[in-house]
């Protein structure tokens, strides 16, 4: 199929954009996770929001708090809480690796992207360090001086 993306950018259908500008990303990994079948269904429509939302290690298992999922228009009795904690599919070894890494201090886990992969959702999965005040400043800083130089040089080649 020529001209089809690959990748999971094909079908985003929400991103964390906190969680970009707040942590310093150190690796990630994607996770299946549990939803309900009107959960499906609203994500398909994209009324998700990864927002405030993060991860933690519970008995063995991942679970990602905070995703808000809108209740889908024709569930009816079978809608369930938008907020509520969704258990992440990952293997038994990806979550010793993950205890290992948020066992230090000021890691944490937070989900970056949601998006379908053949028909099934997916979360990215980061281990990010919170970045300090000063740090946010300088990205800004050196984000504002690349675009003016951008500006700069497209004048002066016109």
């Amino acid at each position: 199929m020529a001209g089809k993306k690959k990748g999971p950018d094909h079908n985003l259908l929400a991103t964390n954009h906190k969680a970009l500008r707040d942590y310093e990303i150190l690796e990630s990994l994607e996770a299946g996770i549990v939803l309900a079948g009107t959960e499906i269904k609203s994500v398909r429509n994209r009324q998700a929001s990864l927002d405030e939302s993060f991860g933690r290690i519970e008995g063995g298992e991942v679970i990602l708090y905070n995703m808000h999922i809108s209740p889908y228009e024709q569930g009816g009795r079978f809608n369930v809480e938008p907020a509520r904690p969704r258990k992440l599919l990952l293997h038994r070894r990806q979550i010793e690796r993950l205890n290992g890494l948020l066992s230090r201090k000021g890691l944490a886990l937070v989900p970056l992207r949601l998006y379908l992969v053949r028909g099934m959702a997916k979360v990215e999965l980061a281990v990010g360090k919170g970045k300090k005040l000063y740090e946010k400043r300088d990205v800004i800083r050196k984000r504002d001086t690349d675009r003016e130089l951008r500006r700069i040089l497209r004048r002066t080649n016109t």
